[in-house]
């Protein structure tokens, strides 16, 4: 079980988006509209899976990245609920983009940062930034083809045209360096360390000697 410390009142945030994915669940069955109310469901399912894959992991999620995966997902499902991307179409989707590709940008930090402190991997700020950037692009493209397949199998109206999927991507790209630009600021604080800790169990009793320092730390010290 982690340890994490107490979570900021940001976190009502959350839960209320939470609530309001429930709240558009019940409203699309209430409607008929089974197929809408199952999927919102499975949405709500999604922003509560950092709580439940950090659970018995040693890292602690900020509050500030749940609330942009629960953010995601309720604009994802409202866009369909509320049918926001047709009537707000084309800014809504590009809008949807840009929170998700940043937010998708965010979750590849947070497992760069995982995997270092476990010391799986070993990463420096360039292979950080350029892992964001494709893990963003590439989520981005899987998105892409699941829509194409969708409209293909079962007839949907997913994509409009080269021109629509293209500005897709280029919000991906967008959000990528919005994350990628967050993870180079932070990385080049002094307090890189402490940084990583942040986000490990508290009770670890690591101390920072057991955390590797950057090869270029280890130049200056011989």
């Amino acid at each position: 079980m982690t340890s994490c410390p107490s979570p900021s009142r940001g976190v009502y945030l959350t839960y209320f988006i939470q609530g309001l994915i429930l709240l558009a669940v019940a409203s699309s069955i209430m409607a008929g509209e089974y197929f809408l109310g199952f999927a919102s469901g499975i949405a709500f399912l999604l922003t509560m899976a950092p709580t439940l894959v950090t659970r018995n992991l040693r890292l602690c999620f900020p509050w500030e990245v749940n609330l942009l995966i629960a953010l995601s997902l309720y604009l994802h499902v409202m866009g369909h609920v509320g049918e926001y991307y047709v009537t707000l179409a084309p800014y809504y989707d590009k809008l949807t983009h840009l929170i998700s590709s940043a937010t998708v940008g965010l979750i590849a930090f947070f497992l760069a940062i995982l995997a270092e402190y476990r010391g799986d991997i070993r990463l420096n700020r360039t292979a950080i930034i350029v892992f964001i950037l494709v893990s963003t692009l590439a989520a981005g493209a899987i998105w892409e083809i699941y829509e194409f397949a969708a409209d293909q199998i079962f007839g949907t109206d997913l994509q409009h045209g080269n021109t629509d999927t293209m500005m897709d991507f280029v919000m991906d790209l967008i959000g990528a360096v919005i994350a990628a630009g967050v993870a180079a600021i932070t990385l080049a604080k002094e307090e890189r360390h402490q940084f990583i800790r942040l986000f490990a169990d508290p009770s670890s009793k690591l101390e920072p000697a057991d955390i590797s320092p950057e090869p270029a730390e280890l130049a200056r010290s011989r």
